[in-house]
């Protein structure tokens, strides 16, 4: 549980502390341990609830927001759910810029949690360069009229809220982890978890993921593209690369398999960039090769992909 100080309110939620999972059936012999921070866990089923606790908790903390006020935030929908459900909790109105192209589930809990949701159209439910710019451009229209601006890719209170994450690996692992790898949105849920490692001494090499049909990062071109959350098809802004040992991509397809495979096989219920990760962190697992120590992160619960394709065959 955390205990955040917000003025004379006292906001209990059980945001964190999620389990470390070994994964075995999905692993084939002759690589490394596999471990997944499975963050399904919290409040709203995503890692985003640390982020969401940290930004709000900490704006109403310096009097940049108080109850009553508007937020806002452009988002897939994780974010979007975690920022409704932290700002119904403090009192703050919120308002969530996003798109048909991420799942309805996640568009139905932000506005169960209050939140005022505005939709763009894609092409197709395709996640292009071009939506993200436009649901961007709407939420910047919203700040003009008086809206207060999460920034979830500019705020430094985005990593100061995934730095416990990196902690609790530590801790968890007893500090033997070698790789850490994770797909980036904006770069905050991995690099803020490489934090919390570095703080409690454990530096592992740290490797970043995008999807293959928009290889951004590794290419300078992106693309189309249906892993919720990542390959947002500009720099992250959190992403330090000088930090990074290497980037690599995981096609979509091979993602959205081992989100059925974890399911059926290891009983772990994950959405795609789950899937993503987890295809990454077994690569490297077979790289590093037997008494490695490979961990990953698992951002969010396969709950919010059941109107989708990930889970209707």
């Amino acid at each position: 549980m955390w205990l955040v100080d917000v003025g004379d309110q006292l906001l209990l939620t059980a945001v964190g502390r999620t389990p470390l999972v070994r994964l075995e059936k999905v692993v084939p012999e002759g690589c490394g341990a596999v471990w997944l921070k499975l963050e399904s866990g919290n409040p709203t089923g995503s890692y985003k609830d640390r982020m969401a606790v940290s930004v709000l908790c900490r704006a109403i903390e310096r009097g940049d927001v108080a109850p009553g006020d508007r937020v806002v935030e452009y988002t897939g929908g994780s974010t979007g759910t975690s920022l409704a459900f932290v700002a119904a909790r403090l009192g703050l109105g919120f308002v969530a810029v996003s798109s048909d192209a991420f799942a309805k589930e996640k568009l139905q809990s932000m506005r169960a949690y209050g939140a005022e949701v505005i939709i763009e159209a894609s092409e197709d439910g395709a996640i292009t360069p071009d939506l993200i710019a436009r649901i961007r451009s709407r939420a910047m229209e919203l700040v003009d009229e008086g809206c207060w601006y999460a920034d979830q890719f500019g705020s430094p209170d985005v990593l100061l809220g995934y730095e416990p994450m990196g902690a609790e690996i530590a801790e968890q692992s007893g500090g033997a982890v070698d790789v850490i790898c994770a797909g980036v949105g904006t770069g905050g849920a991995l690099m803020g978890a490489v934090g919390g490692l570095e703080a409690a001494g454990v530096r592992p090499a740290v490797v970043a993921l995008e999807p293959a049909q928009s290889p951004l990062l590794t290419t300078g071109v992106g693309g189309p593209h249906q892993v919720e959350g990542i390959g947002v098809g500009f720099e992250p802004p959190f992403l330090d690369r000088a930090r990074c040992a290497e980037i690599r991509t995981v096609d979509q397809v091979r993602a959205m398999d081992m989100c059925r495979r974890l399911a059926a096989e290891e009983g772990l219920f994950c959405g795609s960039s789950t899937g993503l990760n987890v295809c990454a962190a077994i690569e490297l697992a077979r790289e590093y090769g037997p008494g490695s120590t490979v961990v990953t992160l698992g951002p969010d619960n396969g709950l919010k992909y059941l109107a989708g394709g990930l889970f209707g065959r």
